[in-house]
């Protein structure tokens, strides 16, 4: 079964809902759990809260994306792709930018979390650029 044959069997409608619960994780996890650990992971609080509410942001743009979109999805699934596609690219840059204050734990999230996030987006972006007619109908 190749790529797209499983991206054809999968409901698109769920990629938004899949997208808004990641990134109210990633939300939660940079707001709280790494605002709190500062010294343990080294990024600092204030850039924290930033890339947290930018997450709660994408959060609430998929969640409405699921419950709302009824028809023609593609757009913005695409969208979202390319948001998240530019997250991960500030992620790298603020990765950079901190790289001396940002410890061993630190430098794991963040590179887990820009491979899990670029996952996610190609395969979005992949399904919204399909040329068949997929439906949001489940």
């Amino acid at each position: 079964m190749s790529f797209q044959q499983i991206l054809n069997k999968i409901n698109p409608k769920k990629f938004f809902l899949i997208d808004s619960i990641g990134a109210l994780l990633s939300a939660f996890l940079l707001g709280v759990v790494l605002t709190r650990f500062e010294d343990t992971f080294g990024m600092p609080q204030k850039v924290l809260y930033w890339l947290s509410f930018m997450a709660c942001v994408f959060s609430a743009y998929s969640f409405f994306c699921y419950i709302g979109i009824k028809g023609n999805w593609k757009p913005y699934l695409k969208i979202i792709s390319v948001v998240n596609l530019l997250y991960c690219c500030l992620t790298m840059t603020l990765v950079i930018y901190f790289f001396q204050k940002l410890t061993v734990p630190g430098m794991l999230y963040f590179i887990l979390e820009i491979i899990v996030v670029t996952i996610l987006a190609l395969i979005e972006l992949k399904m919204a650029s399909s040329p068949d007619g997929l439906s949001l109908e489940t």
